[in-house]
């Protein structure tokens, strides 16, 4: 069940829907089918996440992270 967004092309009101199925999208405000897919958001950022560094191990100050020296 995935959620899209949608831009009505009748009011220009953006919104989301959770498609199920062979259901088709109606704009919540106007009851128009004329509809334009948008790219969403999330599924452009999922993949130009940046690297999160590990935080010094708390034992040694390891900048690798815990468990890198070996003391735990």
């Amino acid at each position: 069940m995935p959620i899209y967004e949608y831009v009505c092309q009748s009011c220009q009101q953006p919104f989301e829907a959770l498609i199920m199925g062979s259901e088709k999208a109606e704009c919540p405000a106007c009851g128009s089918s004329k509809l334009e897919k948008q790219l969403s958001v999330f599924a452009v950022n999922e993949d130009k996440r940046p690297e999160i560094p590990p935080s010094p191990c708390e034992s040694c100050d390891n900048p690798a992270g815990p468990g890198s020296c070996g003391m735990m």
